[in-house]
Parts: C-alpha cells; structure tokens; sequence
C-alpha cells in the first residue's frame, strides 16, 4: 500500500488562530496586560509543554499552579482547534483508496492527542505518531521511521504533507520521502530542496494524491 503521512498543527488544523484565541483568554482571566499576548503566543507556538507553563506561571507570577495553567490549555485549545471537515472526509477517502495514511507531528502527547480526538482525526487514519512519544522530533530521521513503521508500511513511494519547510519538507526528502508542502499563499524561501509539490490547504494535498 502507498503510504501517505500528514503534519497535523497547521496542516490537518489550524492551529495558529487557536493557539492565539486562547492565549487572550487565559491572559484576561489572570490580569496579564493584553500587550503581552503575541509573544506568549508566540512561545507556545513554538513549542507547548508542562515546562512552559512553569516558565511562564514563575515569569508572569500567576497564582495557579503550573499543571493547573497546563491542564487548561489542553483543554482549550483542544475545543479552539479547527479540522475542515472536506479534510477529515479527503483522509477516508485516501484510505478507502488503498492508502496507509499517518499522522506525524511534534509536540506533548497528551495535547495532540487531545487535538485528534476532538477533531476526530483520530478515526480516520491508520496510525499516529508523536515526537513526544518516541524522543525525536522532525526534521530527525527516527520519527518518520516511527511512523511508517506504526503504519506497518515502509517509506519507498511514501509522501509527506506539511507546511514547515525545515521539520516536515526537509526532514521527509532526507528519508526518501516524496513532498506536498502546505503554501498557504506562501512563496519557498527556505534554502534546502522544495517540495515536490505545493498546494493551498490540505484537501488540496488529498486531491493531489488521489490522483497519482
């Protein structure tokens, strides 16, 4: 079977609007100037865990315990993110194709699984793979092994779909991997290799593959 693997922030949902929608919320109910928010949104864009809510509950002298703040975000930002639902019915359409398809993408796993399931993601793909279950994190090698062998499928005539350039683009053409890289209006500045094929959204990616 051809195998297929998808980012998931930014690529299956959209999870830069999420991601600031809920930063305003938790600044406002912990009296952090609004002035404050791009740049913690910013810090959690770039990477969320438990660590970053010790961080920024020592920094902003929050009064709730860090798990507490962690807690919520989960939460929140699991019902604040968006799957367009032409991409969840693209995923099931690639499956009932003959395509092994996976999820790859960095991040704590309790948040990103609280991602698939509230976007059901989580049914319709054959196999998931979390950076912080293995310990690597793309670009690294392992972590698309990890997935293609969740997947029970190797990574020959496999494809990887996703918008970074650097962790999804780059990293997939190190291991073999044919790309779909996510433009979103974007032009390809990054200096390595482009993908070898670009598209607006995702739905965009599956419509592309369907029609290999």
């Amino acid at each position: 079977m051809p195998l297929a693997l998808f980012d998931l922030d930014n690529t299956l949902v959209n999870r830069t609007g999420a991601v600031h929608s809920v930063v305003t919320r938790l600044c406002a109910a912990h009296g952090v100037h609004p002035a404050d928010v791009p740049r913690i949104a910013e810090a959690l864009r770039e990477r969320a865990y438990p660590a970053t809510f010790a961080a920024l509950r020592r920094e902003l002298h929050l009064p709730s315990p860090a798990i507490a703040l962690w807690d919520w975000y989960v939460d929140a930002i699991a019902a604040a993110v968006t799957c367009p639902p032409a991409v969840a019915t693209g995923l099931a359409q690639l499956r009932e194709a003959g395509w092994t398809v996976g999820i790859v993408t960095n991040g704590a796993t309790d948040i990103q699984r609280a991602k698939l399931r509230a976007t059901g993601l989580d049914q319709v793909v054959d196999a998931i793979c979390i950076s912080d279950d293995i310990g690597a994190r793309k670009p690294e090698a392992q972590i698309f092994h990890a997935a293609a062998e969740r997947c029970g499928t190797p990574l020959t005539n496999g494809w990887m779909v996703g918008d970074n350039p650097a962790t999804d683009i780059a990293g997939a053409h190190a291991v073999g991997l044919r790309t779909i890289w996510i433009a979103a209006g974007r032009a390809w500045t990054h200096d390595s290799r482009p993908a070898d094929h670009d598209v607006a959204d995702a739905a965009g990616a599956v419509t592309h593959l369907l029609n290999l």
